[in-house]
């Protein structure tokens, strides 16, 4: 049972002072522990992941992991990631999960603690390339005429924003497929990087670790059921764009699994 923490628990409890609670968020205690969470839920992070249900307790006489049987001396644990229930040696490990909004590092299994290390690297290095932007030569649709925009993730991280001499963005939940090309790569050859269909398949491929030259997405812009494309290529600073580009392909990969799970 998820409750609202008010505002004179936040101070006592948390130690949290209310100038340091981001505007739109709130502290919210939860079985796992304190998250901060958007206000309106609809408002979510889509590479955010929902808390799991636990196995109950009386479903789980043994470690799922190594099977020792649980008594007054082997407690259960659970993993705050996958929910599953485990002894003290096979659940030790607090690690932050960021994708869950906890605010403190929480307890989690062998496994899940390893996935969740791997993806502090986008949360700590990857999201802020992401959210600094990147400099671009956009061509929207089939047009011929292209425009250098500065393509960045909203600090919510639900759209990407393209500024230039025009705005517009596109909301991340209704990308179709993206496609990272690499130097020298147009769309169709083999050693272009694809993440296909992200709102509906299941095929993922990884690609090779040439240099990301550009960004070939499509879309449904809001109100419309129509596919739109968008084909974003590095500017004058390649180097920068490509950095950038890399840390999109990590994201395609977080929203795909944020999908999935």
């Amino acid at each position: 049972m998820v409750e609202r923490i008010c505002t004179e628990q936040r101070r006592k409890c948390c130690g949290v002072k209310m100038s340091s609670v981001p505007e739109g968020k709130k502290l919210v205690r939860s079985l796992s522990g304190l998250r901060m969470v958007p206000e309106n839920g609809a408002f979510n992070s889509p590479f955010s992941l929902d808390e799991p249900q636990w196995v109950p307790d009386k479903e789980c006489p043994r470690c799922m992991q190594c099977d020792t049987k649980f008594d007054f001396i082997r407690r259960k644990h659970h993993c705050r990631r996958c929910g599953r229930c485990f002894c003290d040696k096979c659940c030790s490990k607090k690690v932050a999960l960021h994708r869950m909004c906890f605010v403190d590092p929480v307890r989690q299994c062998a496994e899940c603690s390893l996935v969740s290390q791997k993806e502090m690297e986008f949360y700590d290095k990857q999201l802020k390339v992401l959210l600094g932007g990147g400099t671009f030569v956009v061509t929207l649709g089939t047009s011929e005429k292209s425009e250098t925009m500065t393509c960045r993730l909203s600090n919510n991280h639900r759209y990407l924003f393209l500024d230039g001499e025009s705005h517009f963005e596109v909301e991340l939940s209704r990308i179709s497929s993206m496609q990272i090309l690499t130097d020298g790569a147009s769309p169709g050859e083999n050693d272009i990087h694809t993440y296909t269909s992200l709102l509906d398949s299941h095929y993922v491929s990884e690609g090779a670790t040439s240099r990301a030259s550009g960004m070939l997405l499509h879309y449904k812009p809001m109100g419309s059921q129509d596919t739109q494309q968008l084909r974003v290529e590095a500017a004058d600073d390649k180097k920068a764009a490509s950095l950038w580009l890399a840390a999109m392909h990590k994201a395609a990969k977080l929203l795909y699994e944020a999908r999935d799970q």
